[in-house]
């Protein structure tokens, strides 16, 4: 593991961090656009459903195999091929003029911010001090919770004005910016010297596919289709052989060691947790603010800003309060919160409650999930020897993807089983017990947070071997 001179905190921040905000963006933005899409493309529900789901296959997919091919060939240098793919495949996306054109390259794109966001933790845990690790985490959080507020906003605006093609090109220019702050700021870094575990990411890449295939698949085919259930049993098989393969990998690209790290575990069952508690119910409550409410998407996305930037404001500050008040308390504080803010938004969910009614509950639940961003990511990448920060981000990635697409799948089923688009009652009588499952998740996993124990953060600079401070459970 090569140590590396500190630079510029602010320019290691914005460096690994602008990257993120594009792909993060990128995630969100083009829901919005879905509407126009469909009439210039003529694209079926069915094709919709595709665009957006091809990048998050390609994205969950890949995230442990980038995972493994920064650590082989330099994480620096595949976040910048990263970079650049990600740009090259937003002007595919962006030119494109038919459905297949766009689910193509939305794959490609999917792969290519793989390389992008685990990897960008990663630069920036082993880039700065170890006693400034977890402010920079924060910040890093806030700027993902930035992209997540602005993206509805950005989606809709550029939509209205320029046509959905621009929410795409747009990327341009902050990929070509981005590539040289990179160069100038983060330096190289490796993990173990050892061969890529090539099986190992063939297993890892079918596993993760198979299992986000079926979750997404739910809404479309129902979970009795034999094509779900066999994607599901396909899903186990990949995992079981996955963990067979990596008990004797001579370098496995994850290894099994990590999971004995409880702090680590547990830190990655809460992602899973609020991810699932989160963007389940999160998924239905826009649609009630255009359904049943009657807001356009524009307005739907200033409505849920006080959600968004509640969490954008509090991540910083609970990167920061980590090493004092430690992160599982912080987690177990944030799930609590946004359970509470789901459930007092549930008991006042209505027809004919005044608009402002929402936001009180949107605070408190905006401001629960920045409590549990920035100590999760600080603990996860804390807990776990620096020669293994790359794998233990995309192993955290990978998770916080499957929690949000299966919190989606199960909501949305509860959601056709008890309501329907009838009405605005029958849409209400529907989202009501999703958002209560919801609330179950959350309680469940603020318990599993209580669980983590504290971790020793460095107090003092340690200038001879920085990168490798060690950080010890209590």
């Amino acid at each position: 593991m090569n140590t590396v001179p500190r630079r510029s905190f602010a320019a290691i921040v914005l460096a690994v961090s602008l990257p993120m905000f594009m792909v993060a963006l990128d995630n969100l933005v083009v829901t919005n656009a879905l509407a126009s899409i469909r009439r210039d493309l003529d694209v079926s529900l069915q094709g919709l459903q595709w665009i957006t789901n091809a990048y998050i296959l390609g994205f969950a997919g890949m995230l442990l195999a980038s995972a493994g091919l920064g650590d082989r060939f330099g994480r620096r240098r595949v976040f910048l091929i990263g970079i650049v793919a990600f740009t090259l495949t937003s002007i595919g996306c962006g030119l494109s003029g038919s459905a297949a054109s766009l689910i193509f390259f939305r794959a490609l794109q999917g792969i290519s911010a793989s390389a992008v966001m685990p990897i960008s933790l990663t630069l920036l845990t082993l880039a700065v001090a170890p006693q400034k690790r977890s402010a920079a985490i924060g910040i890093w959080s806030g700027i993902s919770g930035l992209a997540v507020a602005v993206a509805p906003l950005i989606g809709g605006a550029v939509t209205s004005g320029l046509g959905w093609h621009w929410i795409f090109l747009l990327n341009v220019p902050v990929g070509i910016l981005a590539v040289p702050l990179v160069l100038r700021a983060v330096d190289e870094s490796r993990g173990q010297a050892a061969p890529l575990d090539i099986l190992g990411v063939l297993l890892a890449s079918a596993a993760v596919l198979s299992l986000v295939w079926s979750i997404i698949s739910v809404n479309d085919r129902g979970w009795d289709s034999g094509w779900v259930i066999g994607g599901f049993m396909a899903a186990a098989a990949f995992f079981a052989l996955f963990v067979l393969w990596e008990r004797r990998a001579a370098a496995p690209l994850l290894p099994l060691a990590l999971y004995r790290v409880r702090p680590f575990t547990l830190s990655n069952l809460v992602s899973l947790a609020i991810f699932f508690g989160m963007f389940g119910p999160i998924f239905l409550i826009t649609q009630y603010l255009q359904i049943v409410r009657g807001y356009s998407a524009w307005e739907a996305g200033l409505w849920t800003l006080p959600w968004t930037f509640m969490t954008m404001v509090v991540a910083p500050f609970a990167g920061r309060l980590t090493p004092r008040l430690g992160g599982g308390r912080l987690m177990a504080a944030g799930l609590f919160i946004s359970a509470v803010g789901l459930a007092w938004f549930t008991a006042v969910l209505g027809t004919e409650q005044p608009a402002w009614y929402v936001v009180g509950p949107f605070l408190l639940a905006g401001g629960g999930m920045g409590l549990v961003f920035a100590p999760t990511a600080v603990v996860v990448m804390s807990s776990v020897p620096p020669q293994f920060a790359g794998k233990a981000s995309g192993a955290n990635t990978t998770v916080r993807e499957v929690g949000g697409a299966l919190g989606i799948a199960v909501c949305a089923s509860i959601f056709l089983a008890q309501g329907s688009y009838a009405t605005a009652q029958t849409f209400i009588n529907g989202m009501r017990p999703g958002i209560w499952v919801g609330v179950v998740v959350l309680v469940l996993g603020a318990l599993v947070a209580l669980a983590i124990p504290r971790l020793r953060f460095p107090a003092a600079p340690q200038p001879e071997a920085a990168p490798e401070s060690a950080v010890a459970a209590k």
